[in-house]
């Protein structure tokens, strides 16, 4: 198992992702994905993981962070180690009212013209996108389907929308992740849509520090460790064996992320 997204800049960790990461290995997850929310943390994130066999990172914008200044030309410095796996967090939210939608599209357009535009200079900016979508599946989709990129290249994380909003992604072409938002029981909505998710195209993560699953849900902060209980509600929403869907989501982040012993090696 690997954590695809989680925040292991945040302050809730200072001093203990040495811990945090033998904790989860112990739990049988092998590795974690720290995602970035701004230039500045995608090279704190980079410094994590260049310090960790079992860490890799990503370099994006958080739309939540669009009005903090973005220094592009890091962002992309960050890009080029083997050690950062995907662009992103990137994308739109319209649960807050602040940055205003204005200055989320505007900061989006630009990150996504940079990775268009890296894609072409050099093979290894060629990366996976992280998406950032609450609430603005039908304004956002359409963006990103006229960036030019890939959309088997994008995941959908944190999925906890419903069914209709799954379908608008699996038909636009891209994966979903999912969290512990899919033990809860009261998520009633997003419970039946993850039914709907090809376990094909799906992955899984704790966005730690926030959501810890069931039955831990009371635990903060989250911690990579927890994801296995994010593949094993699945694996009983589906019907499917849990160790099977473990092997699964762990398979699918090595094919979409790349993140494999074999690549650290290399």
């Amino acid at each position: 198992m690997i954590d695809t997204h989680c925040h292991l800049t945040f302050p809730e960790y200072g001093g203990r992702v040495d811990s945090v990461l033998a904790d989860a290995r112990a739990a049988g997850v092998f590795g974690a994905i720290t995602i970035s929310t701004t230039t500045d943390d995608a090279q704190r994130a980079l410094a994590l993981a260049q310090s960790h066999t079992d860490l890799w990172c990503s370099a994006g914008v958080h739309p939540l962070y669009a009005d903090r200044p973005a220094d592009w030309a890091a962002m992309r410095e960050v890009g080029l180690d083997a050690k950062c796996v995907a662009w992103g967090e990137l994308g739109l939210d319209r649960h807050y009212t602040e940055p205003p939608q204005e200055l989320q599209r505007a900061v989006l357009a630009e990150q996504l013209a940079h990775l268009l535009a890296w894609r072409a200079e050099d093979p290894r900016l060629d990366k996976p996108v992280v998406v950032h979508c609450r609430e603005a599946f039908d304004e956002l989709i359409p963006i990103l389907r006229e960036s030019g990129l890939d959309p088997a290249r994008f995941v959908f994380h944190c999925f906890t929308a419903g069914p209709r909003e799954m379908r608008l992604l699996l038909d636009f072409g891209a994966w979903v992740s999912f969290t512990g938002v899919v033990t809860f029981r009261n998520a009633k909505d997003t419970r039946e849509a993850a039914r709907l998710a090809p376990p094909d195209r799906v992955m899984v993560e704790t966005d730690a520090p926030f959501l810890t699953p069931e039955p831990h849900r009371t635990v903060r902060p989250n911690e990579p460790r927890f994801v296995l209980h994010v593949a094993d509600a699945l694996a009983d929403l589906w019907g499917q064996g849990r160790a099977e869907v473990r092997e699964r989501m762990y398979a699918n982040a090595q094919r979409f992320f790349g993140t494999s012993p074999e690549t650290v090696r290399k």
